[in-house]
C-alpha cells in the first residue's frame, strides 16, 4: 500500500484528490491548518467526509510552521512515499490586501516542504502551481515553453517563486519533482472565492455580480475531476533529466535535472459573458450585472497547451463547460439547500 501525504487535504483539490486517491488503495495522510480565508464550516464539511474513510488519517498543521513540520517529518510524514503539495495562500486579489500571508504560505511554508522531502528521501514531490505564472505573457496558447518571468501578481510571484525553489532542489539532492499549472478549478466542493461560486450565490440571492474588464475576458475552466485525474496520473510518471537539454539554448519546458512542469487545463477558454449565460440558463435566472474594470493583477485571457501532459500521461482535459457548471449547481443547492 503506497503512502501519499496531500498538503491543503480539507481543501477544494485536496479533498477530492484524497477521496480519489484513497477509493484506489492508496494510504493517505492529510494535513491543514483549516484557516479563515474563506468559510471554515465548508472545509470542516469536506474533512468530515474525509476521516470516515478507513485509509485516511488527518493532522491539523500549518505548513509555515517549520518546528511543526520537522516533527512532522520526524514521525508521520517520514513513512510517506510520495508528497502531493496543494496547500497555499491562495486569490489574487487577496494577495493585493494581504501580501504578507502568501509569503509566510507560499514560500516559508514550501521551503519546509522541500526540507522534509529532501532529509526523508521522498520518492516524488508533486506540488501545485498556477496558470497566473504566465503573467503578462500574451501568447495564447500558453506553453510551459514560454517564459513565465514576468508574473502580475504577488500571488503569482509565489508560485513561480515555488517552481524556482523545487528545481533547485531537484538538481541539488535529486528529488524528482514535477509542478503543475492549474487553470480555474471549478466544480462540486468549490471555492467561495471563485467566479462560479461567487456568481451563483449572487444570483440565486437576486444580488448584483461584478463582472470585470466588462465581460471581455476568457478563462480555461477546468473542471475539479479532470484537474484529479491529471494528478493521479502524474504522480505515477516520476521525472527523469532530459538528455535533450541543451545549455545553451535552455527550454523552460525541460531540465537536466529530475524536474518537469505541465499544464492542466481545459483548452477551451470561455468568454465570461458566455460563461455568464450558461450559468444563467442552468438557474433559470437573469443576472444583474455590475460592469467593472480590469482589476489590478488579472489577465485577460488564458488557455493551456496541454501538449506535454497528454504526450507523457496520455491525458488531456475534456468536460464541457455546460456539463461542469450543472454538476456544481446540483451540489450547491443540495449543500445549501
Amino acid at each position: 500500500m503506497r503512502r501519499v501525504l496531500v498538503t491543503g487535504a480539507a481543501g477544494f483539490i485536496g479533498y477530492h484528490l484524497c477521496r480519489r486517491l484513497v477509493g484506489e488503495g492508496d494510504f493517505v495522510v492529510g494535513i491543514d491548518n483549516l484557516n479563515s480565508y474563506y468559510d471554515p464550516s465548508l472545509k470542516q464539511a469536506r474533512l468530515d467526509r474525509l476521516i470516515n474513510l478507513r485509509r485516511f488519517r488527518f493532522l491539523k498543521l500549518d505548513i509555515a510552521d517549520r518546528g511543526g513540520m520537522e516533527r512532522f517529518f520526524d514521525s508521520e510524514g517520514a513513512t510517506c512515499d510520495v508528497v502531493v503539495h496543494l496547500a497555499a495562500q491562495a486569490g489574487v486579489r487577496y494577495s493585493i490586501e494581504n501580501p504578507h500571508a502568501y509569503v509566510d504560505s507560499n514560500v516559508k511554508g514550501f521551503l519546509n516542504i522541500l526540507e522534509g522531502c529532501r532529509c526523508r528521501g521522498v520518492s516524488h514531490l508533486v506540488f501545485a502551481s498556477s496558470s497566473s505564472v504566465y503573467g503578462g505573457n500574451a501568447q495564447i496558447p500558453f506553453s510551459v515553453h514560454h517564459n513565465v518571468d514576468h508574473p502580475v501578481s504577488l500571488y503569482a510571484a509565489t508560485k513561480k517563486a515555488n517552481e524556482l525553489m523545487a528545481h533547485s532542489y531537484a538538481e541539488l539532492y535529486g528529488i524528482p519533482c514535477t509542478g503543475l499549472r492549474f487553470f480555474t478549478v471549478y466544480g462540486p466542493w468549490g471555492r467561495p472565492d471563485m467566479a462560479l461560486f461567487i456568481f451563483t450565490r449572487a444570483i440565486l440571492e437576486g444580488k448584483p455580480i461584478d463582472v470585470y474588464n466588462r465581460g471581455n475576458m476568457r478563462r480555461d475552466f477546468t473542471y475539479i475531476d479532470d484537474i484529479v485525474e491529471g494528478v493521479v496520473r502524474v504522480i505515477d510518471k516520476i521525472p527523469q533529466p532530459d538528455p535533450r537539454w541543451d545549455k545553451f539554448h535552455p527550454d523552460p519546458g525541460g531540465s537536466f535535472a529530475p524536474y518537469r512542469i505541465y499544464n492542466i487545463g481545459n483548452n477551451r477558454p470561455v468568454l465570461l459573458t458566455d460563461f455568464i449565460g450558461i450559468l444563467e440558463d442552468c438557474l433559470g435566472r437573469r443576472a444583474v450585472k455590475n460592469m467593472l474594470p480590469l482589476q489590478p493583477g488579472d489577465v485577460v485571457e488564458t488557455c493551456a497547451d496541454v501538449d506535454e501532459l497528454m504526450r507523457d500521461v496520455g491525458f488531456r482535459p475534456k468536460t464541457p463547460i455546460e456539463e461542469g457548471i450543472k454538476k456544481f449547481i446540483a451540489w450547491y443547492r443540495s449543500y445549501y439547500g
